[in-house]
């Protein structure tokens, strides 16, 4: 089987780095390229060498339609906006579009989701395994104990990050929603200050915590009475993130459109 031509939006931050190297290293697939947005002081540099991989002949582009028309899928970890531009591309390409951005609003989710129409999409808040099986265990438990059980997830990162709650806190939230059978829209509590006044039964509480380099770190606690259930995913490294993408677009190859999520690449 010819590999996959995969290319990296967003390619000089610190996750389109480690995309480079976890694509570098897969057999089954090969670099088309990298981007990075007009004025970026990495436009030119050669992808290999932003990596720590030696040259690989690959300069970074600002030019994503170029790129998009040249591979068969792209992973992208940037920004909203970015986002919902390169669903649009992949689009009109038809190839894989894999999605780990986050703190995508309403409009962008819609964007995206009409883009599913004509491209391969998978999108999630966390390309880990363990996040997934996290998710797949904190939707089973919330199934089993009715709204006595006080649900909180707590979350932190690493000082430089921009959106909280992170979008693996909110996947957690929503599987725990969906197995509560519930609208976590109308369930979650995300901030309390002052005098809040008791906690309200069936809610879904976030904390979030910034903070150093911490990769990722989060915990869903099922509270009772009495007793209390905690289930925990720690991340040291953030190859499990990109790898975990490349599993993706390689599993995304020749499935049509639609939109995907690690659940379905993971067989959960």
């Amino acid at each position: 089987m010819p590999e996959m031509k995969i290319a990296v939006m967003g390619a000089a931050g610190r996750m389109g780095r480690e995309l480079v190297r976890a694509i570098d290293c897969d057999p089954s697939c090969v670099l088309a390229g990298g981007t990075e947005p007009p004025g970026s002081p990495f436009l030119g540099k050669d992808l290999g060498e932003l990596a720590g991989l030696g040259q690989r002949g690959l300069p970074v582009t600002d030019d994503p339609l170029a790129l998009i028309a040249s591979a068969d899928a792209i992973i992208d970890f940037t920004s909203p906006r970015a986002t919902i531009e390169f669903a649009g591309l992949a689009a009109n390409a038809r190839i894989v579009h894999v999605i780990g951005t986050t703190g995508l609003d309403d409009q962008a989710e819609a964007a995206i989701a009409a883009a599913a129409r004509h491209a391969t999409i998978i999108k999630s808040g966390n390309m880990s395994l363990g996040v997934n099986l996290a998710a797949a265990l904190t939707r089973k438990v919330a199934e089993v104990l009715d709204a006595d059980w006080d649900i909180e997830i707590l979350e932190m990162h690493h000082r430089h990050k921009v959106d909280a709650p992170s979008g693996t806190a909110l996947m957690l939230g929503r599987a725990a929603a969906t197995g509560r059978g519930v609208d976590l829209s109308t369930a979650s509590v995300r901030v309390r200050d002052g005098h809040t006044g008791p906690r309200r039964r069936g809610d879904i509480g976030f904390a979030t915590l910034r903070g150093g380099s911490v990769v990722g770190d989060h915990t869903v606690i099922f509270a009772g009475d009495g007793e209390e259930i905690s289930i925990r995913h720690h991340a040291s490294d953030r190859g499990i993130f990109s790898r975990g993408a490349v599993k993706a677009a390689l599993w995304g190859k020749g499935k049509g459109p639609g939109l995907f999520s690690m659940t379905d690449v993971l067989g959960l």
